[in-house]
């Protein structure tokens, strides 16, 4: 339970709260601590490039109506 945050700069990105499990091997979330708190850019379609909002610090991807209720993205 807790704060996820940038392993480079500690910028905090995403709660436990908003943490649930998903068949792909890393941590998955529906939703960011705060609106700030990454940047996204897009990268294909239905996917997201996210990264640190402080760094720019390479995060993974948003995917698009993918998370674990309909309409629902997934970090």
């Amino acid at each position: 339970p807790g704060i996820y945050v940038c392993a480079k700069c500690g910028h905090e990105l995403f709660s436990s709260r908003a943490k649930y499990e998903h068949s792909s091997p890393w941590p998955a979330f529906t939703e960011t601590l705060r609106e700030d708190s990454v940047a996204k850019r897009p990268e294909r379609p239905g996917a997201l490039k996210v990264s640190c909002g402080k760094c720019g610090n390479g995060l993974g991807h948003e995917f698009l109506n993918d998370g674990p209720k309909r309409g629902q993205s997934r970090f």
